[in-house]
């Protein structure tokens, strides 16, 4: 059985994630860059320092910044989470049904998500999950392409 942990039940890659991928590493190159400079041995004396650094502390590890869906993360609210639970499908794009309205208007947001459903279709998600694996290595973020507005659906 293929680790979904990192695999939405829309479709998208939690690794693709600016919030997984790309800010952790920022945060931990601040982190680094604030530890040289002594923060850890003089910062606590100037306000608000110990909740800053600990909240920083959290952004360096992806786990804490968003455990990923299936996890607890992301929406609490998310609509389509609850629809596939109750489905009985591991991820949307092998619904009967894909892609609904839900996913649709999600995709209006993420304009890779039917694409990437298709793809997972074809190659299966073990194969996908590769894909996605290597498209992270290269530093993509959905925030590069995402659009505006859009709407989470809710339950």
């Amino acid at each position: 059985m293929e680790d979904l942990r990192l695999v939405t039940y829309c479709g998208l890659y939690c690794d693709l994630c600016a919030e997984r991928g790309r800010i952790p590493r920022q945060a931990s190159a601040l982190r680094a860059s604030m530890a040289n400079e002594g923060y850890e041995l003089w910062g606590s004396e100037l306000a608000g320092f110990t909740e800053f650094w600990s909240f920083l502390t959290d952004l360096c590890d992806p786990d804490k910044a968003c455990p990923g869906c299936r996890q607890g993360g992301g929406p609490p609210f998310c609509g389509i989470r609850k629809c596939a639970r109750q489905r009985g499908v591991e991820v949307c794009t092998f619904c009967q049904e894909y892609p609904c309205e839900r996913v649709l208007e999600i995709a209006k947001g993420y304009p890779t998500l039917i694409a990437d459903g298709q793809r997972m279709r074809e190659i299966g998600i073990e194969a996908w999950i590769q894909e996605q694996e290597k498209r992270a290595e290269t530093g993509f973020a959905y925030v590069d392409i995402r659009c505006y507005p859009y709407s989470v659906p809710e339950e």
